[in-house]
């Protein structure tokens, strides 16, 4: 069965959680692509499912929190040549928010926390970076 990301460009999602102090929630990835990077919640989009949908989905499976209202950020293209797996995801901002995070996933991830934009955990995702400098952008 061919696999979305690996044997053709797969489409996916990731939500930018930020709080009111700024801070925005990362978790560390366990699993490829990029596996020990930290990294925005988010994963593929299914057949049916809008990509806002599926980064909804997403950051709630991932993170424990109830995700209201989401708005466009950016799309982030990767060819991440080390996994050999190339992505085309569709990003978004969330700021409305409730719930405190929690590590649900915890096969998938080994750390969730919140993060100040200038002191971001190291390795960062290359979707990170990307989301990242969008959000930076918008001011």
């Amino acid at each position: 069965m061919a696999r979305p990301g690996v044997d053709f460009p797969g489409v996916g999602c990731g939500l930018v959680i930020q709080r009111a102090d700024g801070r925005v929630l990362l978790c560390k990835r366990l699993k490829a692509p990029e596996a020990g990077h930290w990294n925005i919640v988010g994963g593929k989009v299914d057949h049916g499912e809008s990509s806002a949908e599926a980064a909804r989905r997403e950051a709630e499976e991932e993170s424990g929190l109830t995700i209201g209202a989401v708005e466009f950020l950016c799309v982030s293209e990767e060819v991440i040549a080390a996994d050999r797996q190339h992505w085309v995801s569709l990003i978004y901002l969330a700021r409305d928010f409730s719930g405190e995070p929690w590590l649900t996933e915890p096969d998938k991830l080994s750390e969730i926390g919140w993060f100040a934009l200038d002191d971001l955990p190291q390795p960062l995702s290359v979707f990170s970076k990307t989301a990242f400098a969008a959000l930076e952008g918008r001011g």
